[in-house]
């Protein structure tokens, strides 16, 4: 499963954001909906997604080259 991972862009992604309310982030990279799960880790027997519930209403930068040490946001990696 882990093998199945993929880049699924080189830079992150803005997004808006409401405090409490719950996203699936895409681990695997197989999303058409990045940076979100849209269930093609399915198919791709890829990892599954990353439940995470924002903390505040606003932007935040979320991963999509899916090498953070700091799901789901971005920590700059995509750099390295």
């Amino acid at each position: 499963m882990e093998d199945n991972k993929k880049r699924g862009g080189d830079a992150p992604i803005a997004c808006e954001v409401e405090a409490g309310k719950k996203y699936s982030w895409c681990t695997c990279g197989h999303s058409e909906n990045q940076p979100f799960c849209d269930g093609g880790h399915k198919a791709a027997e890829s990892t599954p997604n990353l439940r995470f519930e924002a903390q505040e209403t606003g932007t935040v930068y979320l991963c999509t080259c899916k090498l953070t040490k700091n799901p789901p946001y971005c920590d700059g990696s995509h750099n390295n």
